[in-house]
């Protein structure tokens, strides 16, 4: 990975960033897929519940929660 790329759990709230790929198990990356986050979708991260899990993402018109955990599978690169 580039500097610029990261994973979706690493970037602070009220930042806005580009899915590249989703990686991690077949399931999983489908779920989210399934979901809306797909490679070349624009996510804000929203906030984060007071333990950092869940985050809240704003994405094509609506809001959505993930763990943490499946936010750490999503690539990311800022957006533009």
């Amino acid at each position: 990975m580039s500097s610029a790329v990261r994973r979706l759990s690493e970037v602070p709230v009220g930042e806005r960033a580009v899915v590249r790929a989703l990686h991690g198990e077949r399931f999983l990356s489908r779920r989210l897929m399934e979901m809306g986050l797909l490679p070349g979708v624009e996510v804000e991260v929203v906030r984060r519940a007071p333990m950092g899990d869940p985050i809240e993402l704003r994405l094509r018109r609506y809001a959505l929660s993930i763990r943490r955990e499946d936010a750490a599978t999503i690539e990311v690169e800022p957006s533009r």
